[in-house]
């Protein structure tokens, strides 16, 4: 006999988990979330918030040590990272607390323990002492990911560590090797670097961030550079060996091997998918490389079992696992949604200048054979750049040249992360380049560089 039943089970109470509980339950669902650990997942708790958190002390810092700038002057400046770390804990903890908020307001059950998927339908949840058998129609599985390492990189989290560790020291080291130039390893450097941290970056691709816009990676790089970051590109992490006092990792490249002697050695090179002990493969459900098979609608291969956000593949971003949260439980409902647009997945990382894109690059967009209309501005000469001293950057659009369709855009630049969604919804609404010119924006604001890079792709820009 079960101990209870629901119309929709959801295993990890994370971005796609939450938000698929919470729109099960307004659909008039029975719903259950089983967490192991806190609400929120890893996102909430050891990601995408409390990084944020740090990084805007980071910010804040590097403000303060050149307050002469705005007519400020003091000598007794500062930093205590151990109270950046407390402020991103305490966020952390604040949001996982109203998370568990509103599944009591819309009457949610949130489940402490550990699930195993035992038959079609059937969940054993094991719960501190006992052990209790959960019935569901619907069984969707959102245990998300964690970060991969490789077995020349052994991660004994003291000194090679991941970006978990990496939220948590007790202070900034004085060397940092970061394994991985994705945004992981591109906000840690940024956020260790301006605590004085002696940052180097190695990267096995030929760039930072390398499925952004080369003109971008470009100008971050230069910007890294000038603050002091070592970046080794097209470089290969050979090992690393943790000592008591230090870490060295062996890297090689086209002019040899070389040792790195780093503090911390911190290892960011991708994820893998939480797929074990949870009884997939005694049910039949097919898994690929640590991840669960999906269809357009989040099935997998058994009837009644869906797989929604980093387990289900890339892209590995919380707001694709809400989204397809929402439509697998849309979908359940018989709502007919429309399908998730993985061409129009907005990109963010959140170093300063911050870094955003959505849509295709130039380099991908020439390669898809199309004839193309690319227009930039920069934040050099625009007003309300210079106004808050933040000129860094640029904003660049690319449009197909025969119909004038936004193909990709690029900001790099203080506020990159907000001005994206502007261009993420006129990506959405079909919009030209002729409609983004002729959008009124507001003055004096970053944003009416869009409306100028619009202008530049056809040669009528009016402020350079």
């Amino acid at each position: 006999m079960a101990d209870k039943h629901y119309d929709v089970l959801i295993i990890g109470g994370g971005p796609g988990g939450y938000v698929a509980a919470i729109r099960a339950a307004q659909l008039g669902f029975s719903t259950a979330v089983v967490e192991k650990d806190k609400l929120g997942g890893i996102c909430l708790n050891w990601g995408c918030i409390p990084t944020k958190a740090l990084l805007k002390n980071a910010e804040v810092y590097n403000l303060l040590k050149h307050a002469d700038q705005y007519g400020f002057t003091f000598d007794n400046l500062k930093a205590d990272f151990s109270k950046a770390v407390k402020r991103s804990r305490d966020t952390a903890s604040r949001l996982s607390k109203g998370i568990e908020f509103l599944f009591k307001k819309n009457k949610i059950e949130y489940i402490t323990g550990t699930a195993t998927i035992v038959s079609k339908g059937v969940v054993s949840v094991a719960l501190p002492g006992k052990t209790d058998t959960i019935t569901a129609t619907h069984i969707i599985v959102a245990t998300g990911a964690r970060a991969k390492s490789f077995p020349s990189i052994p991660i004994d989290r003291k000194r090679i560590i991941t970006s978990t560790e990496a939220m948590v020291l007790p202070e900034a080291p004085k060397r940092m090797v970061i394994i991985g130039a994705g945004a992981i390893g591109v906000e840690f450097a940024y956020l260790y670097s301006a605590y004085g941290t002696e940052v180097t970056i190695v990267e096995m691709m030929d760039s930072l961030l390398p499925i952004e816009d080369r003109e971008v990676t470009k100008a971050l790089r230069r910007v890294f550079e000038k603050s002091g970051i070592k970046v080794l590109t097209e470089t290969k992490v050979e090992s690393a060996v943790a000592s008591d006092g230090d870490v060295t990792v062996t890297v090689s490249n086209k002019d040899g091997k070389k040792e790195l002697k780093a503090d911390i050695a911190l290892v960011a090179i991708g994820v893998q998918g939480n797929i074990e002990n949870l009884g997939l493969e005694k049910i039949g459900v097919t898994t690929d490389r640590s991840f669960i098979k999906v269809d357009t609608h989040y099935k997998t291969t058994v009837d009644g079992v869906y797989a929604i956000g980093d387990v289900s593949g890339p892209p590995w971003l919380a707001h694709v696992a809400s989204a397809e949260g929402i439509h697998c439980i849309e979908q359940i409902a018989g709502k007919n949604p429309h399908a998730v647009d993985y061409t129009n997945v907005p990109g963010c990382t959140y170093c300063q200048p911050q870094v955003a894109s959505v849509g295709l690059t130039e380099e991908k967009a020439r390669e898809k054979g199309y004839e193309l209309k690319i227009g930039r501005y920069p934040f050099r000469s625009h007003g309300k750049a210079i106004a808050i001293n933040e000129t860094e950057g640029f904003i660049k659009l690319i449009f197909d040249a025969k119909y004038g369709e936004l193909l990709g855009a690029h900001i790099f630049g203080s506020e990159a992360t907000e001005m994206i969604a502007e261009l993420v919804a006129a990506r959405t609404l079909e919009t030209t380049a002729e409609q983004l010119i002729s959008t009124m924006h507001a003055h004096p604001t970053l944003t009416e560089g869009v409306a100028e890079a619009a202008l530049d792709a056809y040669g009528e820009a009016i402020h350079i």
